[in-house]
């Protein structure tokens, strides 16, 4: 894994390049290198997974008029390597990365449609002055880019674009609602008005100044009906063990991620199976006032103990506001998904025995896992009732329950079905991913015309891929929410967090369940056979309940998450009664005081789960502080 950067200057080369290359240190401790011309500079920080002593990047071809710089795996690598020397090509290396670049020379830009992998990189034609860039089908590497003064951008993270000091900072108001809408900011927006994300499985093609964006890949969801359970079943399993088996390549040290859910139980099961030594595994746990909670030690220990893997436990006592700062500076952005505190801690102590580790990641979207699932399935008898009933007796009384002492989300979830399950199929699925309740939407910003008109915006972009003509289906069919999650919360949320956090880590984290071959066949999977009688993962556990104990199968789903509310009440309420105090919150005068302080006060009685928000205007604050008023700050001073 590394962190990769560029820029076009048409003729000139002076610029804080190579610190903007440093910048990214972190996601490359073991090597660096740039090419520079009179019309680009590439950057590159190397983490050495495959070949170790020869990878070196930037890779130029046979006659050095290409070259690649590459952030990711190519797991398929020695297939192409091998049909590419039959074709007559030189390879000078080993690595996967020079796969790529020997790939676009026998097929041009059609090469991304032969790579099964997790990548982000850029070629440079010298000849033709063509710069070719590429993302991953689901978004697991990330890739920015952003134009300023006629110079065209792109980087790993968006530190590296902010390095030069004359970069426009102004933020998007759009993605600044998005984000208090959904904890993060959906592709193609950023927080910077100058700054974009390239879209999962589309290039983007750089020439005389020219851009040229273009989709090459995407999910097609038509499910198979009338086939027996048990052709589902053996073939998700035939792809399920090839694509853990290729996730093993490597030329250090592995391990995997063992939280003691289904997910990440089977890959380690599947790689005991393939790998010649024992495997690494790890888990955390909370201690402090919080321990015990949503701690699955117990579990990940069973299949531990089941497969004799080399287990390490740790319990964490995390300080999550020492955390925020770290947090920020990892995404560049407002983010605020608080997994990103456990998969701190798990990256950090996984990375002191091992190089590369796999998660169970995205096994929730291919197999029907989430509990907002198993709501959206609910919705459709809850509807049946009579509407007076539904919101003159039942939403009134649940709305009046206070929540539950011990932080735990049943009553808040009653809360957020109740006020969504009686809309239209895409307009309650917008519902139960929303963070901000509809009472609060309406007083939260301090300018509230100005900022309402975002939150249709918000809701457009994330609906028009529940509605999008990939899913063979009726409107309310759960195909449509699965592939909307697909193309929205798995990358910009789930594995934002996970490349994000593991590289400030510099460690390499795998998603075997985003191998797009063996997800698309889980995409041909009828719902009724992933989801069976209000069953989460029916078939999925069924595939490998011979592997797993029956204990692991059938507790319920905990999540990775920490014990955010109790924290917001316990040991973080100081810090956030300062953080948020009406003097700092005027600096900016985004923000409605009465309406935060209501939020507070309601998080704080119990009256109603706020946990996700206040973090959410923790992480923003945070974020003003360092990268704009701290930023503008020192724009002024080297400017002067």
């Amino acid at each position: 894994m590394c962190g990769i950067f560029g820029v076009t200057h048409a003729g000139w080369i002076d610029g804080p390049w190579d610190a903007a290359a440093e910048s990214l240190a972190h996601r490359g401790p073991d090597g660096h290198g740039s090419h520079v011309d009179d019309t680009i500079f590439l950057g590159h920080r190397r983490l050495s997974i495959i070949d170790l002593e020869g990878g070196a990047q930037p890779i130029y071809n046979e006659d050095r008029s290409k070259c690649i710089v590459c952030n990711g795996e190519i797991y398929n690598f020695p297939d192409l390597r091998r049909e590419l020397l039959g074709k007559g090509h030189v390879f000078s290396t080993r690595t996967d990365t020079e796969t790529i670049l020997h790939a676009y020379e026998e097929w041009g830009e059609q090469c991304v449609e032969r790579l099964r992998g997790m990548f982000a990189f850029a070629v440079w034609d010298m000849r033709e002055k063509k710069l070719f860039i590429a993302r991953d089908r689901f978004g697991i590497k990330p890739l920015f880019y952003g134009w300023h003064k006629g110079r065209f951008y792109f980087a790993s993270e968006m530190k590296a674009i902010l390095a030069d000091p004359g970069f426009p900072r102004d933020m998007d108001e759009g993605a600044l609602v998005c984000y208090f809408t959904l904890s993060y900011i959906p592709a193609p927006l950023t927080i910077f008005s100058s700054i974009r994300k390239l879209l999962p499985g589309h290039t983007l093609t750089w020439e005389n100044g020219d851009i040229r964006i273009q989709k090459y890949w995407d999910l097609s969801v038509s499910p198979e009906k009338g086939r027996p359970e048990k052709y589902y079943i053996d073939g998700f399993m035939g792809l399920f063990e090839e694509a853990v088996g290729m996730h093993l390549i490597s030329d250090v040290p592995l391990g995997a991620f063992l939280s003691g859910g289904i997910d990440s139980s089977a890959i380690v099961a599947m790689m005991s199976r393939t790998s010649a030594g024992k495997v690494n595994t790890f888990t955390i746990g909370f201690g402090g006032e919080v321990g015990g909670y949503l701690d699955e030690r117990g579990y990940a220990g069973m299949v531990a103990r089941r497969y004799a893997t080399n287990h390490r436990e740790y319990e964490v006592i995390p300080e999550p506001a020492g955390l925020i700062e770290k947090i920020v500076r990892s995404f560049d952005e407002p983010f605020a998904d608080d997994s990103t505190i456990p998969t701190y801690f798990v990256c950090k102590t996984a990375r002191e025995h091992v190089t590369v580790a796999l998660s169970g990641l995205g096994g929730d979207e291919a197999l029907g896992g989430y509990e907002r699932y198993m709501g959206y399935m609910l919705k459709g008898l809850y509807a049946r009732l009579p509407l007076l009933l539904r919101e003159r007796i039942i939403r009134t009384m649940v709305e009046r329950l206070p929540e539950r002492a011990d932080g735990h989300y049943t009553i808040n979830h009653m809360k957020r079905f109740i006020r969504s399950a009686s809309l239209s199929p895409d307009l309650a699925y917008y519902g139960f991913i929303t963070k901000m309740s509809p009472g609060l939407s309406n007083s939260f910003y301090s300018d509230g015309d100005r900022y309402g008109r975002y939150a249709d915006q918000c809701r457009d972009l994330i609906l028009e891929h529940f509605n999008s003509p990939n899913v063979d289906g009726p409107a309310d069919a759960m195909d449509r929410v699965f592939y909307c999650d697909a193309k929205t919360y798995l990358p910009d949320d789930i594995l934002s967090v996970t490349d994000r956090v593991s590289m400030y880590h510099a460690l390499e984290v795998r998603v075997p369940f985003l191998d797009h071959r063996l997800f698309e066949f889980c995409a041909q999977i009828p719902v009724e056979l992933k989801m069976k009688w209000f069953r989460k993962k029916h078939l999925f556990k069924k595939a490998v309940r011979h592997l797993l104990p029956r204990e692991v199968l059938d507790h319920r789903k905990q999540g990775f998450v920490g014990p955010m509310a109790q924290w917001l009440k316990k040991d973080l309420k100081s810090f956030t009664e300062e953080t948020l105090c009406e003097k700092n919150l005027a600096r900016h005068g985004l923000f409605h005081f009465p309406t935060v302080q209501r939020i507070l006060h309601e998080h704080y009685s119990g009256r109603e789960i706020h946990d996700t928000l206040i973090w959410s205007l923790l992480v923003f604050q945070t974020w003003y502080d360092l990268y704009i008023e701290k930023g503008d700050a020192v724009r002024a001073r080297e400017n002067v």
